[in-house]
């Protein structure tokens, strides 16, 4: 017998389970249809994962500078059991897959766990879909609902020639059940997550070669942003091969390396390593999900094309996250959810503009931005003055031993808005909030600045940097 209900979800990541428990919270029956585990790609295969195998990177290198804070520790004594960093990846997962299944069953959450494929109309409309499940044990399943909203997600995109094979080639999938660290790694990719994989590999002692096709590392951030990562990573000892790309007829690998050539403007270069990590993006999760039995259209790329209101062109049809291209951040996802349930309950969102929404980098030292770049504003139009508060002026960052980076601000010289706001520096993903709530509220600098932040924090490089654009900062 189908499952009837009022809103249906095919996907249980960050959007899906989202906007099933605000659904639920508006009295919807609701159910989530979703083929492996619930939390999707964040929970299982990118953010949560990622990051701790980050903090324990983080850990070991800050034990190996101890001495700088006056404490004695034998170098011999300090080791990486990377088994045991997996163990804790896995348990910190673990912990959260519970906490998410409680939330389905306080909010009475039905789910399904299957591959859906969207089949035809639904009893309660001719626009909606029936979505067809099969289960584990191969017996299929019907969920009928008023409203469907697909939150498939996406995956590593592969370069063709170089598909993954898990053990010489990898994605950021493989590279996160790795058993143990290889000597060295080549990073196709200088996005956030090579980034992010390059100075995680790097604290734990891999020598990291990266590779860019653009003229610069995160060619998406901020130019300054860029090329003080760039220093620090060569500081560190990474090696940064920009405006070159792979060749994947080059390419040779067995037993324990990879060979291949990277061309670019200034000739060829020859790049070895134990093994090679792809990190050029991320494609959308749309086959098998039966989109030809409706009239939802995609894109070149494959995403979900949509309204202002996340509906496809089945106006019972949502779709939103990664699927639908844009900004595929998992907090993305899930305030797309939100205005998606918003919507079909009868409520008029819009869109958020794409840099209205944060973005974070979660490399040593984390790297988090909000609005425009320098460059995309002057793109637009826009008069900009702008100002850069370092660290190194900033007491808790002393105190820190962690005195690297700056708060970039840019604002509107005529309007005197704030345009865009840019960190690189310790604990810049949490330092990012206050700057995206001040352009939700169209702050201006002076309001920010004239905000008393509590010393010592970290928080003052905001406050003093939003000073600095008018040369009235004290700190520096």
């Amino acid at each position: 017998m189908a499952i009837e209900v009022d809103v249906a979800v095919l996907g249980g990541g960050p959007g899906g389970y989202t906007a099933a428990i605000r659904a639920a919270q508006l009295g919807k029956r609701t159910a989530i249809i979703e083929m492996d585990k619930l939390g999707g790609t964040c929970l299982h295969k990118g953010c949560i994962p990622s990051k701790s195998l980050l903090r324990s990177a983080e850990v070991y290198a800050t034990l190996l500078k101890a001495s700088t804070y006056g404490i004695e520790v034998q170098q011999d004594a300090v080791s990486v059991k990377f088994d045991r960093v997996q163990d804790r990846k896995e348990q910190t997962v673990e912990q959260l897959h519970g906490g998410l299944q409680s939330l389905m069953a306080k909010h009475g959450i039905t789910i399904v766990k299957g591959k859906g494929r969207i089949i035809g109309p639904s009893i309660f409309s001719p626009r909606a879909g029936t979505v067809a499940v099969e289960l584990a044990d191969g017996e299929m399943e019907s969920v009928v609902s008023k409203h469907l909203i697909i939150a498939t997600g996406s995956r590593p995109r592969q370069i063709p020639g170089l598909e993954a094979d898990g053990k010489l080639i990898l994605t950021s999938d493989d590279a996160l059940v790795m058993e143990q660290l290889p000597a060295s790694i080549l990073i196709v990719g200088g996005g956030v997550i090579g980034v992010e994989w390059a100075s995680l590999l790097n604290d734990f002692g891999v020598e990291v070669t990266i590779v860019e096709a653009a003229d610069r590392i995160l060619p998406t951030e901020d130019e300054d942003i860029s090329r003080e990562m760039t220093r620090l990573f060569r500081k560190r000892g990474i090696r940064i091969v920009t405006g070159a790309s792979v060749r994947p007829d080059t390419y040779t690998g067995a037993g324990e390396s990879i060979s291949i050539t990277a061309g670019g403007a200034e000739g060829d270069v020859q790049l070895t390593a134990s093994c090679m990590l792809v990190s050029v993006g991320r494609v959308p999760n749309t086959e098998g999900l039966g989109l030809e039995n409706t009239d939802i259209r995609t894109d070149n790329n494959g995403f979900i094309t949509i309204n202002a209101q996340y509906q496809t062109n089945e106006r019972h049809i949502y779709a939103i996250g990664d699927v639908i291209g844009g900004v595929q951040l998992a907090h993305a996802a899930a305030h797309e959810g939100l205005a998606a349930v918003d919507h079909l309950n009868g409520g008029k969102p819009e869109i958020t503009a794409a840099h209205r929404i944060p973005r974070c980098v979660y490399s040593r030292p984390e790297i988090a931005s909000v609005g425009y770049t320098e460059r995309q504003a002057k793109e637009k139009g826009i008069s900009t003055k702008t100002a850069k508060l370092p660290f190194g002026a900033i007491g808790k960052a002393i105190v820190a031993g962690e005195t690297e980076g700056f708060v970039k601000v840019i604002a509107d010289a005529d309007t005197n808005d704030i345009v865009g706001v840019h960190i690189i520096g310790l604990h810049a993903t949490d330092l990012i909030a206050e700057a995206t709530l001040a352009q939700l509220l169209d702050a201006t600098p002076w309001e920010i600045g004239q905000s008393i932040h509590p010393h010592p924090t970290l928080s003052e490089a905001l406050g003093e940097a939003m000073l600095a654009l008018d040369g009235l900062s004290t700190a520096f």
